[in-house]
């Protein structure tokens, strides 16, 4: 009966929680926090280290990522873009820019324009030096009365001064290299405006078709023409011009007729003085064999003299 009176122990066990905001689910967003930032400034980066033309490339993926992985698309092809294959063969970057080859197309299009620029400035040069010519010789009574006889244009090599001829007023003496006292006059204005441009000069003599009495064979129109050249480039520098402004000095005969209707018209005697723009004078330095000159397609068909001391 003693056993009746006694009662059982229990003994209550609680249970607590995980901490509340003590545990460990925290860790895992703030770790997605920060893999998310870092691809952000990842991303940030990548799109300011890439070219426009590779950005352009990679809105085209993703506008049409099916058409662009297929065909191709402008900059997805490119070596230095972030996306894999374009052009047919999509194993391979066929047709597309290898690496250091856009740097070569970029030097190479500022060259060019570096060169249209230069090219510019000279035909101005050129040009303001036809002018001061045009009006030397308006101003200039004793070159104004010639001034049919000189005839002034720009051409693809440069300015080109051309003297002719007139049925009574000739540049040199009758079949002799000998000037005229007015020819004299108007090469030495001519040379003196010549200096204030760094141009060369390339000058050509021409006759008209009438032939000496020994033909070809003697003392011909091919060395009278150079002759009075050669004459022309003395009195260009007893004008004042600098004497190694001078590249060519030719003899043309009557191969480049100026008047091709009539070859024995006064205007087919002529000298052609060209202000040389670069391009010209290198062909010349170069020995080329050619130089197109303008209309009549001056080649050096003719005989060349060498700038000879005066």
């Amino acid at each position: 009966m003693a056993d009746e009176g006694l009662r059982p122990i229990i003994v209550k066990r609680i249970k607590k929680g995980g901490g509340g905001h003590h545990g460990g689910a925290w860790k895992i967003a703030y770790a997605d926090f920060v893999t998310a930032m870092m691809a952000f400034f990842l991303l940030m980066w990548l799109l300011g280290s890439t070219a426009k033309g590779d950005l352009n490339g990679i809105a085209e993926y993703f506008k049409t990522p099916l058409k662009v992985a297929m065909a191709g698309g402008s900059g997805s092809g490119d070596a230095n873009t972030v996306l894999p294959g374009g052009g047919k063969d999509l194993t391979r970057q066929d047709g597309q820019l290898r690496r250091g080859e856009n740097d070569v197309v970029t030097r190479k299009q500022t060259l060019k324009s570096a060169q249209e620029e230069v090219e510019r400035a000279e035909r101005v040069r050129l040009e303001n030096l036809k002018q001061k010519l045009e009006k030397a010789i308006d101003s200039n009574p004793t070159l104004k009365q010639f001034k049919n006889q000189l005839l002034l244009d720009i051409t693809s090599e440069g300015l080109r001064i051309q003297i002719v001829d007139e049925k009574n007023r000739p540049m040199f003496a009758l079949a002799s290299a000998q000037l005229q006292p007015y020819t004299k006059d108007i090469l030495h204005e001519i040379g003196r405006a010549l200096n204030d441009v760094p141009n060369k000069l390339s000058l050509s003599g021409h006759t008209d078709a009438t032939p000496y009495s020994r033909g070809e064979k003697g003392y011909s129109n091919w060395e009278l023409s150079a002759d009075r050249a050669n004459a022309s480039r003395r009195e260009l520098i007893v004008g004042g011009m600098d004497e190694s402004k001078v590249l060519r000095v030719v003899g043309l005969s009557s191969a480049v007729l100026l008047d091709k209707e009539d070859p024995f018209n006064p205007i087919n005697r002529r000298i052609s003085i060209i202000v040389m723009n670069k391009k010209a004078e290198e062909l010349v330095e170069k020995d080329s064999g050619s130089l197109n000159v303008s209309t009549d397609a001056e080649v050096q068909q003719g005989l060349s003299v060498p700038a000879t001391p005066n």
